[in-house]
């Protein structure tokens, strides 16, 4: 018995296989132990994929211990195995914490072959699926998929490259007395709606954007009885641009209902 994953020291060794996103083999020296990871693997792209993807981790040292888990070198720091598999888009954590919820929205990994409404699946609450993504792709779409890290200031959309980045310029915003700008995966309004999260970092995050987008549209919904109005007031209870937000709507609804 190998004994690297449950012994109270500190352990080495290496990957001999990786079997999926799920499951590694260990070995030193002839010995050899099946170290499972939680989660679901995530394989939108096929097992195919993760293994051109994962070759390079066999024969890589991994250690283990009861406090860090299993970890890896990565660019020199000790990295744990389950979080560089939910990191690079292979691994849904038991837990939708802001690694995965970054991986997702981002397409990296395995997401990246996931259909549009996948990630809504795991980040809704109370409103269809399918409605959250065909707003989304209204509101944040970059290269063909809803982007968290965008920003619309006063009109003009901004794709950043990671939510630091994002949080960054809505910082400098905030500091020089702006709030007429949209955030996130939803684009919700600062001004009107700032009061919904717990800080500017928070509004950034996926699942709580989400979450205060289906609050807003379940607003609207009992404020209307309409399902129509309640999205199109997402933008504007003005009929002529809430139309208009609602034509595009259905057609995002259609492209999704036909595989996007």
């Amino acid at each position: 018995m190998l004994c690297l994953t449950a012994c109270g020291a500190v352990h080495a060794a290496s990957i001999t296989q990786v079997i999926s996103p799920v499951s590694f083999v260990l070995g030193s020296g002839n010995a050899r132990e099946l170290a499972p990871l939680d989660g679901k693997p995530v394989l939108y792209c096929g097992l195919r994929a993760f293994d051109r993807w994962a070759a390079p981790l066999l024969g890589q040292p991994v250690r283990s211990s009861p406090d860090a888990g299993m970890t890896v070198s990565v660019d020199a720091h000790d990295v744990s195995l389950a979080t560089l598999m939910v990191r690079s888009g292979w691994l849904l954590p038991t837990g939708l914490d802001d690694d995965a919820q970054a991986a997702m929205t981002e397409g990296r990994g395995g997401w990246a072959c996931a259909n549009a409404v996948e990630p809504f699946e795991l980040l809704h609450t109370s409103v269809d699926p399918k409605v959250l993504a065909g707003i989304a792709l209204n509101e944040s779409a970059y290269r063909g998929r809803a982007w968290p890290w965008t920003l619309n200031v006063a009109g003009e959309g901004f794709f950043f490259r990671s939510r630091e980045d994002a949080y960054g310029a809505m910082r400098r915003l905030i500091a020089a007395g702006r709030c007429d700008f949209d955030v996130g995966l939803m684009q919700v309004n600062w001004c009107y709606h700032r009061q919904r999260f717990a800080s500017p970092w928070d509004a950034l995050a996926p699942a709580t954007n989400v979450h205060v987008a289906e609050d807003i549209l379940n607003e609207n919904y009992r404020h209307t009885h309409s399902v129509a109005k309640a999205i199109a007031y997402y933008h504007s209870a003005n009929p002529a641009p809430g139309s208009a937000y609602l034509a595009r709507f259905v057609h995002h609804l259609n492209q999704i209902q036909a595989g996007l």
